[in-house]
């Protein structure tokens, strides 16, 4: 351990296209894992970093493997591999690679599930010097003959313990042993369990240890979190009503994609709102004019994706809106670090479905953030601080010297005569705020489905008997997954139900398909349940909802492998013996 930590990055020797690059992500010193890390990792030492959630360990150990990576502009094999437990996790790793080492023409290879492996096997063969991925597809590709892993000089670990969880060790154990003995592995979990521990004794070298705990209570108090829990077709009139009775100096929204950016943008400026996107499909010259307009304080809302918002900091940003739960609680504490800074209070507003419950959960877990549900400002909220804002205006505009004012002042002044002024200018008031008929009526609160902790004894209520098989006509949608990610037959019955108020006896048969999952629905709430499905996120994974051909037409609609029972479980027909499945 040093006596003291680098002050700069400039302390640390990396090359002028790291410093550069780190200049621009708009990072000045490094945070205390980085500090202590990179010296280590650069010298070649085998390392276990223990550190939370949002320190920095992504730049801890990318910086130093592109510092120390030598080797042809055409790679053949990967000379470094990073392993993540999500898909998620692994891109936006990715992205910081890239990102870091742009000046350096590095070719970084993202080897994911749920995305098309024929592509991940083109890059292969063109060659990377990096390779980003999650267990599971890595290891697919090792076995297919397609990623050869003998030129590796240093392998990471990204969240070993989350890993762990997700029953990866055996194919951990897998990748290890196919790399060069003499390699450098580094090990970043923010706990050590007992299989972790296992795992660091028989795969790294005497490691030197580094732990960190973050020191976020002087932050952390600077910050007001707000959880509202809502269904998805309300959460634009949601967001569009939190933000009206916060009335923010600057907001930045963040969604997961660049189309559900553009998409909430149209959505809010059909609602009066005028949002700015930020995305990685905008030309560099828009995300220049996006991102001066929002320092100058020309743009309010900016509604953006985390890898386009990555090094932004805006002085006067006073809110930061999670608009979808993400899936990595480090992303949530990156995305909440905009604000709160330099001794400034801030607000991080979390808007999240019921289907989320597990990510928020898992957010307050590793962070020891609280995230206690709010309802939703109900339509008389909302007609408050419209009614104080407007008085407030209307103070500040009396006695100004314009000509449209004296003209209107004039017309009072005529009206008076026949009725009371306060009247007159109550009723003036009342007009101003009455085209806003949207915000009318009162949000759906979903609060009632946060159910960590909650005590279940209510049960003894509800009729226990089997279920119900639904009545009337049935349509069927096709769901964009199936096997391949995990999607198990509870696991729609629960979404649907929990996403559109359908109850669970509503849902019909569901089959689950390799690639993709057939579910049956009540004909009258389909267009709802697709509406309200698409691009939700299930089992990690966002998914498509569409309706499928006509039930009977579609291949192998006879004999589909999962079928409901009247109870509400899985029966599995025609099944096929065999080994054990695959896991996806």
């Amino acid at each position: 351990m040093q006596n003291s930590d680098p002050a700069s990055f400039d302390e640390l020797g990396l090359r002028p296209e790291l410093l550069s690059a780190i200049a621009e992500s708009g990072y000045s010193a490094p945070s205390a894992i980085q500090a202590q890390a990179i010296p280590l990792i650069l010298e070649g030492n085998d390392l276990i970093g223990q550190a939370a959630t949002g320190t920095g360990k992504t730049a801890a150990f990318a910086l130093p493997i592109l510092q120390n990576l030598e080797g042809p502009s055409e790679p053949k094999r990967p000379l470094a591999l990073v392993l993540a437990p999500t898909r998620e996790l692994a891109t936006q790793v990715a992205e910081a690679v890239k990102t870091y080492g742009a000046e350096l023409r590095v070719r970084v290879g993202e080897l994911v599930g749920g995305a098309h492996i024929g592509a991940q096997i083109k890059s292969l063969e063109r060659g990377v010097h990096i390779a980003v991925g999650t267990p599971g597809r890595v290891l697919d590709l090792m076995n297919r003959g397609h990623l050869d892993l003998s030129m590796v000089r240093t392998v990471v670990l990204d969240e070993g313990d989350e890993m762990l969880d997700l029953g990866f060790a055996e194919e951990l154990d897998a990748i290890l042993d196919a790399t060069p003995t003499e390699r450098q592995t580094v090990l970043f979990s923010a706990t050590m369990p007992p299989k972790m521990v296992d795992i660091a004794d028989r795969h790294l070298d005497h490691p030197v240890s580094v732990s960190i705990e973050r020191n976020t209570s002087a932050d952390a108090s600077l910050i007001r979190h707000r959880l509202h829990m809502v269904h998805r077709p309300d959460k634009a009139a949601a967001l569009s009503r939190v933000l009206a009775v916060e009335s923010p100096t600057a907001t930045l929204v963040f969604c997961r994609t660049r189309d559900e950016v553009d998409q909430l943008v149209e959505v809010l400026g059909q609602r009066g709102l005028c949002a700015q996107a930020l995305h990685g499909g905008m030309s560099q010259e828009q995300r220049t004019i996006a991102l001066g307009r929002l320092r100058s304080e020309a743009a309010e809302l900016v509604v953006a994706t985390d890898v386009a918002a990555r090094g932004l900091h805006i002085d006067h940003l006073s809110h930061v809106v999670n608009f979808d739960v993400p899936t990595s609680p480090e992303t949530f504490v990156h995305r909440i670090g905009r604000v709160g800074r330099a001794g400034r209070t801030g607000t991080a507003i979390t808007l999240a479905t019921p289907a989320q419950n597990r990510l928020i959960d898992r957010i307050v877990d590793e962070t020891g953030i609280q995230l206690q549900p709010e309802p939703v400002p109900t339509a008389a909220d909302l007609r408050r601080a419209r009614v104080r804002r407007l008085g407030a205006e209307v103070t500040r505009r009396v006695g100004l010297d314009d000509p449209l004012q004296a003209e209107l002042a004039d017309m009072v002044r005529s009206m008076a005569a026949d009725h009371d002024p306060v009247e007159i200018a109550a009723a003036a008031l009342a007009m101003s705020l009455a085209d806003n008929e949207d915000d009318s009526l009162d949000i759906s609160d979903a609060t009632s489905r946060r159910r960590k902790d909650a005590d279940r004894k209510d049960r003894g209520d509800r009729p226990r008997g089997p279920r119900t098989k639904p009545t009337g006509p049935m349509v069927t949608l096709k769901v964009g997954g199936g096997k391949h990610v995990g999607i198990r037959p509870k696991d729609l019955v629960g979404s649907i139900a929990g996403e559109t108020g359908l109850s669970g006896s509503d849902i019909g048969n569901i089959a689950i398909m390799p690639k993709f999952s057939l579910v049956d629905v009540p004909a009258e709430h389909a267009d709802r349940v697709v509406t309200t499905m698409n691009g939700a996120t299930i089992r990690g994974k966002q998914l498509s909802f569409a309706l499928d051909r006509p039930k009977g037409k579609h291949s192998g609609g006879s004999t589909r492998p999962y079928e409901r029972s009247p109870q509400g479980r899985a029966t599995q027909r025609n099944k096929k013996p065999g080994g054990p499945r695959r896991r996806g």
